[in-house]
């Protein structure tokens, strides 16, 4: 095996190098040549490769390594409708983006996967560019992100998540998969945008306030960081029926999203 570069930690690199699990990964997109793909991180390019014999419309790649950048580019020396951005991802993301209906692959860097979860979830026009994301988290963020209900991983994420993606488990892979090993397993999951949603929240940034006020003290009770959020309109909430001894892991994703029209109702 010959790599292009040595994995920065800096950058969150493992370079995932089964080829068995780049094949299963590549297959939930069910590519086909009308179709645009948009690659997140793509490290050495094993998964581009992939991606490549399936001759899609379009491929882009975002790498913030600028020697692995350079060198990505020589693969468009095979494949005309390869387009490689030298760019941090969060950046990219924000701006914007022409292409429509994208399917998004990402070995996410373990260091800013959430916050590139948490941008993809939070754009303001929805429904979105993409029409399906494939990334692989730790084991542990994954389990955070498809938690149940009042179980110890139901976590802001979870809320988040869940408001306007449907998410699916595919598979956990090996930490023996990647180059260097990482000290945890990884998990890939599926996401494709929810085009019609019950809750009827206006601003992404209202939702993330919420779950970041209700949150920031996971182990007590929710009453102290209602009134910070709700202040003199406190008792609005009551018609909500919650119990206010409650701790946030004990509320459902539907009550964080119901606080949240209310908040905006009084405050927006």
């Amino acid at each position: 095996m010959i790599l292009l570069n040595y994995p920065k930690k800096s950058l969150g690199q493992n370079f995932l190098i089964d080829e068995n699990i780049i094949k299963k990964i590549i297959a939930i997109g069910e590519i086909n040549r009308d179709k645009t793909v948009l690659e997140i991180g793509p490290g050495t390019g094993r998964l581009t490769d992939e991606i490549m014999n399936f001759k899609p419309k379009k491929i882009i790649i975002v790498e913030k390594d600028k020697n692995l950048s350079i060198k990505l580019k020589e693969k468009s020396n095979n494949f005309k409708n390869l387009k490689v951005v030298n760019a941090d991802i969060l950046n990219f993301i924000s701006g914007e983006i022409e292409d429509k209906k994208v399917v998004v692959y990402g070995n996410l860097p373990y260091n800013i996967s959430t916050q590139i979860l948490a941008r993809l979830i939070l754009l303001n026009k929805w429904p979105p560019w993409y029409s399906k994301l494939i990334l692989m988290f730790q084991k542990e963020v994954a389990d955070r992100i498809i938690a149940k209900d009042n179980s110890k991983n139901f976590s802001r994420l979870t809320v988040l998540s869940n408001w306007r993606l449907q998410i699916k488990k595919h598979f956990d892979v090996s930490k023996n998969c990647f180059f260097p090993k990482p000290k945890i397993n990884s998990t890939v999951l599926s996401f494709e945008p929810k085009i019609e949603n019950k809750f009827n929240i206006k601003n992404p940034k209202s939702l993330e306030m919420v779950t970041r006020v209700l949150f920031s003290s996971p182990r007590k009770m929710i009453n102290k960081n209602l009134i910070k959020l709700f202040k003199k309109e406190i008792s609005s909430v009551n018609k909500l029926n919650l119990k206010l001894n409650q701790r946030p892991k004990e509320l459902n994703c539907e009550t964080y999203y119901k606080i949240t029209e209310k908040y905006e109702r009084l405050f927006k």
